[in-house]
Order: C-alpha cells, then structure tokens, then sequence
C-alpha cells in the first residue's frame, strides 16, 4: 500500500520538564529533534498551586515533577529558540492556566508571532484537581469563572488554541471505573458549556466554536479492549449530549477529540521491565481503532514506579510509539472493529452505564454540586478501595506483585543510583536567587517592567466584578508580576478552598469478618489501645507540602478506620508545622506521611525535628510514596520507623506494622498475634 492512503499518525508527545527554564529548554529541543512532534509541558507544584519558590509550603517542591515558572524571564528561558507559531504546545496546568496562557501569548508577541496562529492547549480542568489531583486554588464558582473566561477569549483572539482539556486521566489514577471516567468527565463538561452558554460573552451562533475546541485527556489502563469501547462509548456520548444539549449541528465540530497519557497507576516498582508491555498495551487502546483513535498520545516511561524518567528513558517510550506508527501497517487500514457485535455490546453497556450516572449528577446540580456534597470524591475514594482489596486478595492478578514474583536478578535496576533522573538539591536554592533577583531588577533595562503594583489592583477589581480576568491577567504579565503574586491577589478576592477527602464516607471495602487477617489486624488495635489505656489508637495521615496525589494516603485513612482507628486526615498540602501541631493537638499514637513528589527528602526530616522540639519522639513517624531506596536508607536513619513505596501492595499488613511500631515506641512487648 502506498504511502500517501495512510493515515496520518497522532501528534506525539512526551510529558518532560523539571529543574530550571533553562535546563528543561535544553530537553525540549533534544526531544523535537528526535522527531517529537508537540511539546507537552510540565510545571512544578508551586507553578501549579500559585505560589512563587521561597513560599514556604514550596520547600522540596521546588522543580521536582515540572519546570518552576515564577514570572515572564523564566517563560522567555523556558521557550527559547522555539519558535511557538510553529510549535504545538500542551500545557499541564489547571489552577493557574489562565496565568500561564498569558505568560506563553507574551512571549509569543516578543518572538513576533501571530497570536492568532497559535496551536496548543491548556488543561484547565478544576474539576478533577478536587477530586483526584489536588492542585486546586479558588472555589468551584471562581474557578469555573477563570475557565470561561478563556474559553471566551481564546476562542475570539486564539482560534486554534484548545481552552480546555477536560481531564479523565486522572480520575481512573484515583480508582474511576469506565463509566465513572465518562461519566464524570462529561458531567464536567456539561458544567463548563452551560456556563460558556450562559455567561454572555459567546454569542450562541459561536457555541459550534467553542465546542470544537474543546478536547479531552483520558487514560488508557492494560484492560485495553475494555479501555478502546470505552473511548467508543465516549465519542457516542459526546456525539449526542453536544447536539441535543446544545444544538450544535455540525459534525466537525461534534466530533470527539482527545489526546492519551496511558496508564500510571498501574505501572509497578516490582519487575519494572513489564511495565513496557504494558505501556504497549495501553497504547493499542487508543491506537487500534480509527474511528476512535487518539489526537495525541505520551507515554510514560518503564520507571515512574522508581522516581523521574531520565531522557533516555523518555526517548524509549517515544520509540515505542514511532515503530507502531511508521513500522507496522495500523494507519493502512479503516476502523477494524466496525461491525463487532463484541465490541458493539460492550460499548453500548458503557454507554448505557454511564449516561444513568451523567443524569444522576444532574439531578444533584451538575459537576460542581457533586464535588461540594463530596458525592464524587466518595465515589472516587470507594472504586479504589475495592480495587486496592482485589489486589490483596488476589482476585486482581498483577504479574510480578501478587503473581509471578520470582524474578532473576534485572540489569535496568542494578544500579538505582543511576535508574532515574534526580534533581539536584541545589536547584530550589538557585531558582529562589533567580526569582529575587528578577523581584528586584523587573524594573530596570533591559526589561523596563512597569510596577506591578498598579496591574495586581487592576487585577483585583475585575475579579471584584464581571469581566474577563484575561486582559488583567495579559497586563499582569507584561508588568513582571509573579506566579505567587497573581494567584495571591485572586485568593485575596476569591479565597481558598479545601476539597472534601471522601475518606469518612468511603463504604468499608475489606470486611473484618472473624479469622480474617483484617480482623487479626483489628484485635491488634484494639489490646494495644488497651495496653496504653485510651479508647482508640489515634493515627495521623498527612499530606506535607504540595504534593496532591492523596490516593494512597486515602487507602491507607480508610483501612486504618476499618481496622479501629480514629483517623485524623485533614487532606493535602500541609506545612510540616501543620502536621505536628495536629499530631499533638490530637494525641496521636502515630503518624503517616505520604508524598509522592519527591520532596519527602526535605520534608519529613522536618516533621521528626519539630516532634523532638516537642518532647514527642514516642510518636512513630511511618513514610510511603515514591522512595528511592537510597532515600528510604536516610529516612530510617534521620528516625523514621518505617518506609513503604508501591511495591507494599498490602496495605492490610502496612496497618499492622504501624500497631507495632506504636508499641515498639510505647516500649510494650509484641503481640503474637499474626497480621
């Protein structure tokens, strides 16, 4: 078959950015020229939350999972010697999109760009930060607020832009079956068309533009012929819901366009290797079938479950993609699925499912009602947790965790100081001098900046008021106004808002039925708190700094109530004193913390100084998330009595070894009871 009646192969991405502007501009322009086509930023947590790098909840966080962007010179660094009217750019951000949009359309206007012709999208769904990642800022109403007001002026000044990514992905990490990812992500999108539709500032005749820009971000996990009806039943429905609820008669612009990261969640510490065939896999999902096929696709890399992929290792999952595309004969032929009567049952099963669940969250209000009610994120929280027990027990086989185990000794890993990429300490040192120094020189040549002061105010009245926040935002950027300092004026007007965790509604998932290890785990509990004389254990989860992945710190709050503790979880993004002050407000007997960001090195250490200020080193200190082995040495010898990272699947058994290191620290003698 020839060349020219192939399809054209998706826009291919990977996910890439960490340290500095300079250094991560130094990794975009590797990866275009090895044949990348689309850039896919990602920014570090305190870009994401609106906070500059010296605030203090930005310690250990600063250029860990992304490029920190603080202010216009890092955006100019970041994008230097890219020319961004030809490039397409997918920017990770959701809180703060309307502030990063503004930095890229500057610095675009400085390279003498048409605006106009700029391609690229913004993330820019709130929804699924409060329910699954956890970089939210303002409340639901002003979020939603900052969201159409860029779908407004995007879709009159940056035609091409794509406003909103409406972003499933995440949900399915924090336990989403099929149909609660459809349902939840149109749900999400009906609340944002109604408020484009009802807002005023698009006239209904351009309700077919702002329809077809709207794209969506799913994942793809390893059940993929579940994983491709899915992505069917999502076209079907979108097809329908846009065109009844809106009237948009146009199939262009009915059609349902997404682009992939497949899945994470299930990307294991143990065996890392096979987490490539099940990259493979996740890919097919999204690849296979025309009629349904991804926009654009990045992949993760074989070692997330380890730490920070180093280039190579992200050049290896763009391979992946390059041999599907261009080696084998997928783009030759049309849908192979049409006509499946397998296919067709399933995919009408999902659709059916989730449209009951898309009325069922109307009849609450819609998507932001439901987060309110904490509806969905109890939800969320349940999925997983039945999850999480079909994998205890079993009944979920993941080869080479709870099957398959025995394993030769494996060469990707014999040396784990090199395995992954790790980000110097330094940098968050040298990232502050920069922003410092940009605080006090914004003024002078060659920028020449006008105060910031004027265009902050100006900034706060048309958040007082109704305009688009757009324009205030663009003159925010042009004055030399900081992430910390915009997001800061809008928090001033707007407030904060801490989503509910799900955690003290979440159904028991694992029942303590008599001779289980559940049940053991619980008469543990229960002879330890009356060993120490109190009514209940007292266990303390918490979340320091501004690491929002709260699905394992969930897991564990629920097991831990399930088993007979009180819990106290409060949700993300503590400071270490938060932590302590509550752990001896509360009179915990112990305390977990979960950080998956990579700032556990920073910021646990501090946790253990402040309870020895206190006089309370009898309280255990347990860690789990993304440890490197190398960390985890430290932590356990910095105090911490314990260290858990994802290969520690039981979390049934995590629970019980927190009970004896509770006694082990009360200096009460073991139990010889079993967990």
């Amino acid at each position: 078959m020839s060349e020219r009646q192939k399809d054209r192969p998706w826009l291919m991405r990977t996910y890439a950015g960490h340290s500095t502007a300079e250094e991560s501009n130094e990794l975009y322009r590797r990866n275009l020229a090895k044949g990348q086509t689309g850039l896919s930023v990602a920014f570090d947590l305190p870009t994401q939350t609106g906070y500059d790098p010296d605030h203090v909840l930005a310690r250990g966080e600063v250029g860990r999972v992304g490029v920190p962007i603080a202010h216009l010179g890092d955006m100019r660094r970041l994008f230097r010697d890219i020319p961004l009217e030809r490039t397409n750019t997918s920017m990770t951000i959701n809180a703060t999109a309307m502030w990063l949009l503004a930095l890229y359309q500057v610095v675009a206007e400085e390279q003498g760009a048409d605006i106009t012709k700029l391609q690229g999208t913004t993330q820019n769904d709130i929804v699924k930060e409060y329910l699954s990642r956890g970089t939210h800022v303002f409340p639901p109403g002003p979020s939603l607020r900052l969201t159409t007001d860029m779908i407004a002026y995007t879709v009159s000044r940056i035609p091409k832009w794509n406003p909103i990514n409406i972003c499933s992905y995440h949900l399915q990490e924090a336990g989403a079956t099929p149909v609660q990812e459809i349902a939840y992500a149109m749900s999400t999108a009906i609340a944002v068309l109604d408020a484009v539709r009802d807002g005023g500032q698009v006239p209904q005749k351009r309700m077919g533009d702002v329809v077809g820009r709207i794209s969506f971000f799913v994942n793809a996990g390893v059940r993929f012929i579940e994983e491709m009806c899915k992505m069917r039943a999502f076209g079907r429905i979108w097809d329908r819901i846009t065109r009844e609820r809106y009237g948009i008669e146009d199939p262009r612009h009915r059609r349902f366009r997404y682009g992939v990261q497949v899945n994470s969640l299930g990307l294991t510490e143990a065996q890392p290797e096979n987490n490539v065939q099940r990259i493979v896999l996740e890919m097919l999902a999204v690849t296979l079938s025309k009629d349904a096929r991804a926009r654009a696709v990045q992949l993760p890399a074989w070692n997330e479950a380890l730490g920070l992929p180093r280039p190579w290792d992200q050049q290896w999952s763009l391979r992946i993609q390059q041999v599907l595309a261009y080696e084998s004969d997928l783009l030759e032929y049309d849908d192979i699925f049409e006509g499946s009567k397998v296919i067709e049952a399933k995919v009408d099963e999902l659709a059916e499912a989730a449209s009951a669940e898309i009325d069922r969250i109307q009849e609450m209000g819609g998507a932001l009602a439901a987060v309110e009610s904490g509806y969905l994120k109890a939800q969320l929280v349940a999925s997983h947790a039945e999850r999480r027990a079909r994998i205890e027990s079993g009944q979920e086989k993941i080869v080479g965790v709870n099957v398959f185990e025995s394993t030769e000794p494996n060469p990707l890993t014999a040396d784990l100081g090199t395995a992954i990429q790790t980000v110097d300490p330094a940098v968050e040192a040298r990232v502050i001098a920069s922003l410092r120094h940009w605080r006090d020189t914004r003024y002078q040549p060659p920028f020449n900046h006008p105060r910031p002061c004027k265009a902050l105010e100006r900034l706060k009245e048309a958040a007082r008021g109704t305009e688009n926040l757009m324009e205030a935002t663009l003159e925010c950027a042009r004055a030399g106004v900081t992430t910390g300092e915009w997001a800061g004026a809008l928090r001033e007007v707007f407030g904060e808002f801490r989503a509910p965790t799900g955690v003290s509604s979440a159904p028991v998932a694992v029942a303590a039925e008599a001779g289980s290890r559940l049940a053991e785990v619980r008469r543990k509990v229960e002879l330890t708190a009356r060993d120490l004389g109190v009514g209940k254990l007292r266990f303390l989860v918490g979340k320091p700094g501004l690491d929002g992945h709260s699905n394992g710190a969930e897991q564990i709050a629920v097991r831990a109530r399930d088993a007979g503790f009180e819990v106290v979880y409060q949700g993300i993004r503590l400071t270490p004193e938060q932590i302590v002050d509550a752990a001896l407000a509360e009179d915990v007997h112990a305390v977990g913390l979960s950080v998956l960001s990579g700032s556990h090195a920073r910021l646990v250490p501090d946790v253990l100084e402040r309870l020895g200020v206190a006089g309370a080193t009898d309280i255990p200190v347990i860690a789990g998330g993304i440890i490197p082995s190398g960390d985890a040495e430290q932590l356990r010898a910095a105090g911490v009595a314990a260290v858990f990272t994802p290969k520690d699947f039981d979390i049934t058994g995590i629970i019980g070894r927190i009970v004896d290191e509770i006694r082990k620290a009360n200096k009460l003698d073991p139990l010889e009871v079993p967990a």
